[in-house]
């Protein structure tokens, strides 16, 4: 029997309330509609036919942020997006999860030094709960990445006090760090009128 080793018994199943909930909550994760690049073409591969998301119960995309409980971050975020993104991430209904999906997501990526308008990394700016890096990743891993949403979904404790297994959300805070070219205003003046020079086209 395992899992349900002396949980049966008269065609009865016998559990707790806070499992009960937490079962229905991951096998019921519903993702919003949110792409921002070329990521969210693996996200969308993801909810097709051939890797079929829907057996994970997370096939529901939502078109709001009112429906949804989970966010996947697949793309680039640049700083106008910024502001978006977290008010989105306001207007879902708690508890709330979070994947970063893919490099530029996950810390800025090949933008990181020169890519002045990109965030590094959406954890700027939501609390992440699960990192699927690549550039982009494929449709295995952000499936991989759903299943460690499920596990912090089935340890969750909020109807008892005690906390036996405590799922730390990583967190950054403060600025991003500019390359010392550009950290100092008047190196990054001429910084970018060299690399204008450079950028002409040469004359044959």
């Amino acid at each position: 029997m395992g899992l349900l080793e002396g949980r049966m018994e008269d065609s009865f199943l016998v559990t707790n309330l806070e499992h009960a909930i937490n079962w229905a909550r991951q096998s019921s994760l519903w993702p919003m509609t949110f792409g921002l690049a070329c990521c969210a073409i693996e996200m969308m591969a993801t909810g097709a036919s051939r890797y079929d998301i829907d057996r994970f119960g997370a096939g529901a995309f939502r078109a709001t942020p009112r429906q949804a409980d989970l966010m996947i971050v697949a793309g680039t975020v640049n700083l106008k997006m910024a502001e978006r993104v977290r008010r989105l991430y306001n207007q879902m209904p708690d508890p709330k999860f979070v994947i970063a999906m893919g490099a530029c997501t996950c810390g800025g990526g090949p933008y990181y030094k020169y890519g002045y308008n990109v965030a590094k990394g959406v954890d700027l700016i939501v609390p992440v709960d699960v990192y699927v890096p690549g550039c982009p990743p494929r449709p295995e891993a952000l499936l991989e990445g759903l299943m460690r949403v499920q596990d912090k979904v089935r340890k969750m404790r909020d109807l008892t006090k005690g906390h036996p297994e405590e799922l730390p959300v990583p967190t950054r805070t403060g600025r991003a760090w500019l390359p010392p070219e550009l950290a100092d205003p008047d190196k990054a003046i001429e910084f970018l009128k060299e690399n204008k020079e450079r950028a002409k086209p040469v004359k044959a």
